[in-house]
Formats: structure tokens, sequence, C-alpha cells
């Protein structure tokens, strides 16, 4: 590899991202750092123009998203291309206040599915001797998977796209509206389209707080939260009836207030009743 000169995209879109990692692509060079920009540059989308994406193009993501690794070549993960506006109406009301879920011209939701494994022992005579919490959390994993190579492959042809784990807000709702049988359960949305204008770079945690040589540590934890709070800021602040105004409002005091509510606090019965035992 012959060592670049100069900033390229992909050194920007690094040290957009982290605040140590200025240097992180030195040594790189050549077409191949094209698409790393493209992955360190990515932001989320939630404004979309009007014009549909192609159901030949979501048939295409969706098979790349399915070329993704999984579990011990298990597959277990499907993905529901919600077309009808009937369906994809009574499932935006049910993922909570997030108009622009609804404006996204494009809906997949991906599922974990257990029961085509089950459904293989019942076929060739086998007992399903690992009926616990690894039935279901790799299913999970796998849909995951999935969705993080469909995020790839769409934001490499152009779209926008922004996960929707607002989904499982009311997963028995959604699941009783998509048919999902037991041991089939949803993971997340993803809504798709043409992006009306370009995502931003969100900044991420140092790595130095996320990146662990050998060892976890949480060395200077407090120490980085509290210089990377500044580099993260929000439209609008959550609670503010409980909580106030804070002028200082950052990342940390958006994710303690998110998750001083309650939420989901059924999907765990949800998944019970998928027929998955959580041991």
């Amino acid at each position: 590899m012959t060592e670049s000169n100069g900033p390229t995209a992909l050194g920007e879109a690094l040290a957009a991202r982290f605040s140590d990692g200025a240097d992180l692509e030195s040594g790189l060079a050549g077409d191949a750092t094209d698409a790393l920009a493209v992955l360190a540059g990515r932001g989320s989308c939630r404004y979309f123009r009007t014009e549909p994406v192609e159901p030949g193009l979501l048939r295409l993501l969706a098979a790349l998203a399915l070329s993704s690794p999984t579990k011990s070549d298990l597959q277990q993960r499907d993905i529901v291309a919600v077309s009808d506006p009937d369906l994809r109406q009574r499932i935006n009301a049910h993922i909570g206040d997030q108009p622009w879920t609804a404006e996204a011209p494009a809906l997949l939701i991906f599922c974990g599915n257990n029961r085509r494994q089950r459904q293989i022992h019942a076929l060739r005579g086998r007992p399903f001797a690992n009926d616990h919490l690894d039935a279901f959390f790799n299913a999970a994993v796998d849909a995951g998977i999935a969705l993080a190579a469909c995020v790839m492959a769409a934001e490499a042809l152009g779209l926008g796209c922004c996960p929707i784990s607002a989904i499982r807000n009311d997963a028995e709702t959604v699941s009783d509206l998509l048919g999902l049988p037991d041991h089939v359960f949803p993971v997340a949305g993803l809504g798709l389209g043409w992006p009306a204008e370009t995502p931003r770079i969100s900044p991420r945690l140092p790595l130095a707080v996320t990146l662990h040589e050998n060892r976890f540590s949480e060395a200077g934890i407090e120490a980085a939260i509290a210089s990377y709070d500044p580099c993260r800021r929000y439209r609008t602040q959550r609670f503010v009836e409980d909580y106030g105004e804070d002028p200082a409002y950052g990342w940390s005091e958006d994710k303690a207030r998110q998750y001083s509510k309650p939420e989901r606090a059924g999907f765990g019965a949800f998944v019970r009743r998928k027929g998955f035992k959580l041991d």
C-alpha cells in the first residue's frame, strides 16, 4: 500500500466521526478508500424525496442483505417488504411519534426466524435440543447482521435509510399485521428512499472508549463522555416537563432521559408467547 498525500474523503469522514480518528487511514490509498469513505461518512436519512424505490431494487437489496454472514449457515433471518398502502398505514400507527417513518417511500422489516430450524428438525426426525435463550439470540443477531448489510448496500447505491427499532414498541400488533407465526419475530424496520438532503455525520464516542485491546477497560470513561457531550446537540430535549431545559444538553443527558422511562417492557413476554424459552 502507498501512503496517500493530503486529506481524503475517508480521512475527513473518520476525523469528523471520531475525535481520535484523524490518523486511522494512514498507509491506505487507492480505490478501496472510496468504499470505506461511504461507510465512515454515512448518516441516517429521515428526509426523502417522493419518488418510489422500485420493487426490483428492493428485491436486489434483500438478496444482498441475505448474502451476509449467518450463524452456522442456519439462515435464521427473513425480510418482509411492506408494499400494501393500507398495511403500511396500520404499521405506521404503531411505530410511535416519528413522522418521518411514514414518509419513507419503502419499508423493509427484518425478522428473526427460528421457526425454519425447528421445521427442519421435524422433517429430518431429529430432536431440537437447544430450546433456550440462544435460539432466540442467534435469530435476532442474524437479522441484525442482515439489516446492517442492507444499509451498506442501499447507501452504496445512493439511497438513504434509517433503521426503525420502534417496530418493537408494539411487537405483538406488528407481528399479527405481518402474519408472523411462532418463533418468528420483528427485530427492526428499515425506511428507505432517495434522500432529500445529505445525511449528516453523527460523531461517535472516541475509539479510546469503545475499542479495547485484550481486556475490557473503562479507564477515563467519565472524562471522555464529558468531552464528547458538546459534540452532540439535539433539536429537541426529552421529557422537559419532568426534567426541565438543560442548556448543556448533550448525548449523555439525552440517553439518560430516554431510558429513565419504561420502554418495551412487554417485549420479553411477547417473545415467550412466540414460543421461545429465555432461560
